[in-house]
């Protein structure tokens, strides 16, 4: 029994191991095929395919201290999230989550890194003054959204309602002035959505689940692109969205069921594309279902506050089905409407794959072999926490999928999807041996960083 168990656990180990071998093979081909079509049809408008980025090797005075965050999470993480207390852990997995984002922007330089990163002249600060009468701002928000029309916003708040830009917009009323106040913003705001998640997971699986998860959640290479896109900041949002909506179904919380929606409203206001989150609020609602069987009053506080933010913007005068329509044809005017879909349609999920890590890959593979079990099994008996997280992790991944087909994310998926991100790391919950997966989740980051420099 003993040498019976042995060979099964070496058996899925080499299994992950051809999963990350596949998802390596992907990235390859997504660079070279990559580099291939950028250098002859130069349809691709960036210059390190799959990855907008540029090839910049280089060290900074982040360097030192992101080498220490990783190896202190490798080192003491796994134990740490084993013992502490709950209130203990997400205050930590915070804090850490916010040390690797931070070092790691700084690995660029303070200005390059972080200061600067929303400054540029796509980003949000670049239209902090034409804001100065919000009302009005927001009546006239679509007449600016497509080329052609005068004024017309640059890419980044042409491509989002404007919640997003309101974000920078409040920072500077309140006196956060500048690109250093915004990016720490995002960084330290950004860094909750780890939390969130191991929230989420306690409620819908179990806490031993969200514990050997949080390790991942801090450690994934995807905070290079957390820090700092105002993509992170929306995937904090969602984040809060779902783990609210998860403490309601399974609490039988009203005043978490109304918080929930409201941030579901803010979460479809700041981007498009995060719409697709209801497919994992859903995911959470079939989880938790006995909470509103036990408690049906759970959806009208639910209902209530999801109906906020878009009753606010429409009696401010913004449309929002009136402003996705203006967005896709602003998208087909620009590199959107050239980029080729036949090589984003793959590329984007080696994108994916990389800001996710081997790490992640694996246990997405582990994920699909506990679904497999559970369908094949005869018995009729809740399903235990491991089915629970891959139902979950499922709900994410099949949004990701949907917003890759849609053909509406062709390019800097690294940085759009990390919403959706967030939600596959828990995978990783389901692997052995977290140190060696937790060290090559670390030096992935550290070697994107090093190596390119991941403007957008």
């Amino acid at each position: 029994m003993i040498r019976f168990r042995h060979l099964d656990l070496s058996r899925a180990a080499r299994r992950d191991l051809y999963a990350v071998l596949a998802a390596a093979l992907l990235v390859t081909a997504a660079v070279l095929v990559g580099r291939h079509i950028q250098d002859t049809r130069h349809t691709l408008y960036v210059h390190w395919p799959p990855l907008f980025a540029d090839w910049d090797p280089h060290l900074g005075p982040g360097t030192p201290a992101a080498l220490a965050v990783a190896a202190a999470v490798v080192a003491y993480g796994p134990a740490l999230a084993a013992r502490l207390s709950w209130r203990a852990l997400l205050a930590a997995v915070w804090a850490s989550a916010v040390a690797w984002i931070f070092s790691l922007a700084s690995i660029d330089g303070w200005q390059r890194g972080i200061a600067g990163r929303l400054t540029t002249t796509n980003e949000y600060l670049r239209v902090i003054g034409r804001f100065h009468d919000i009302p009005a701002t927001l009546r006239d928000f679509t007449h600016h959204i497509v080329d052609g029309t005068p004024h017309p916003w640059p890419a980044h708040i042409a491509g989002h309602p404007p919640a997003a830009t309101l974000t920078f917009v409040l920072l500077d009323r309140i006196g956060l002035r500048g690109g250093g106040w915004a990016g720490v913003w995002v960084i330290v705001a950004g860094a909750t959505g780890c939390a969130a998640v191991l929230i989420a997971i306690r409620a819908l699986a179990d806490e031993t689940l969200a514990r050997r998860a949080a390790p991942f959640l801090v450690s994934a290479p995807a905070a290079v692109w957390q820090g700092v896109s105002a993509d992170g900041w929306f995937a904090a949002v969602a984040a809060w969205s779902v783990a609210l909506l998860a403490l309601a179904v399974t609490r039988r919380s009203l005043g978490c069921a109304a918080a929930s929606g409201l941030l579901f409203g803010l979460t479809w206001y700041l981007s498009y594309g995060l719409t697709l989150f209801a497919l994992i609020g859903a995911a959470v609602l079939v989880l938790g279902r006995s909470g509103p069987r036990a408690r049906p009053l759970l959806v009208l506080p639910l209902l209530a506050g999801l109906a906020v933010v878009p009753v606010m913007f429409a009696l401010a005068g913004f449309n929002w089905w009136e402003g996705y329509h203006l967005l896709v044809t602003r998208y087909h005017q620009g590199v959107g409407g050239t980029r080729p879909y036949g090589y984003w349609v793959w590329a984007n999920l080696a994108c994916t794959a990389i800001i996710t890590g081997p790490a992640t890959v694996a246990g997405l593979r582990r994920t699909t072999a506990v679904l497999l079990r559970r369908r094949g099994s005869r018995t009729a008996r809740p399903a235990p926490a491991s089915v629970r997280l891959a139902v979950l992790v499922t709900a994410a991944l099949l949004a990701l999928l949907i917003a890759d087909l849609s053909g509406m994310s062709k390019a800097e998926t690294e940085r759009i999807w990390l919403p959706f991100a967030l939600w596959l790391l828990p995978a990783c919950a389901l692997l052995p041996r977290p140190r060696a997966w937790l060290t090559a989740q670390a030096v992935l980051a550290l070697l994107i960083n090093h190596l390119l420099f991941t403007g957008w």
